[in-house]
């Protein structure tokens, strides 16, 4: 009895000195690469906000309804956020007026057997901050823009910024041509042979056209 009772500790303890070393090789062994990224189904609230998401109050023009709504989804995007956990943080974001609007939003909702989604989040935020009337305003003056009394460098921020409110793809060489046809007719004829298609070296060579344009001018004022 008393040599099975020796024998029995002495494999308890070969088994307790085995896993000791086991988890001593484990520990030591050095992990190379970077840091595993988090998962779809890791995503928290605290990892929405490490990307400085900004609030939303429902005080802010249209514009920039608009824009905060692109960025919330930007992120969403990027980082593959999992639809499950959109509609929560970005309601997170609201403070204020926006908040209020939602809480009476959803319960409207709620009596109406409607489920609160995000898809369904970002159709009444829409319809509430940025509605199709407007954004179809935004739209044809998008089209109807040329460079008038602006400089080039302002007639571009214009574009640029009313761009974002076409709803159909914008094509590469289309959005050149648009901003191109839009331009002084001086400047444009100087531009048209150098059919420039990339949009940054375009703006920067009709800007360059308009200084020497200037010069121009400057050295030989026009006779009334």
């Amino acid at each position: 009895m008393e040599a099975a009772r020796v024998a029995a500790e002495d494999a308890h303890q070969q088994h307790m000195e085995a896993l000791r070393q086991l988890e001593e090789s484990r520990t030591a062994t050095p992990v190379f690469g970077p840091k595993p990224r988090p998962t779809v189904r890791d995503w928290s609230l605290e990892d929405f906000l490490e990307h400085h998401p900004v609030k939303f109050d429902g005080k802010a023009s249209l514009d920039a309804a608009d824009q905060w709504l692109k960025d919330i989804e930007r992120i969403f995007n990027a980082k593959m956020c999992p639809a499950k956990n959109r509609l929560a943080f970005a309601v997170y974001m609201l403070t204020g007026e926006a908040k209020h609007w939602w809480i009476y939003m959803k319960s409207i909702m709620e009596e109406r057997d409607e489920p609160a989604t995000w898809e369904a989040f970002r159709g009444k935020f829409l319809s509430e901050y940025f509605p199709d009337s407007v954004r179809y305003a935004k739209e044809v003056e998008f089209l109807q823009l040329t460079q008038g009394g602006k400089s080039v460098i302002e007639y571009a921020e214009k574009f640029k910024h009313f761009s974002r409110f076409y709803t159909l793809p914008l094509d590469k060489e289309w959005r050149c041509n648009k901003f191109e046809n839009g331009l002084h007719g001086d400047i444009r004829l100087m531009m048209a042979p150098l059919s420039i298609k990339d949009f940054v070296a375009l703006v920067e060579k009709a800007r360059v056209m308009e200084k020497r344009k200037r010069v121009v001018e400057g050295r030989h004022p026009q006779q009334p």
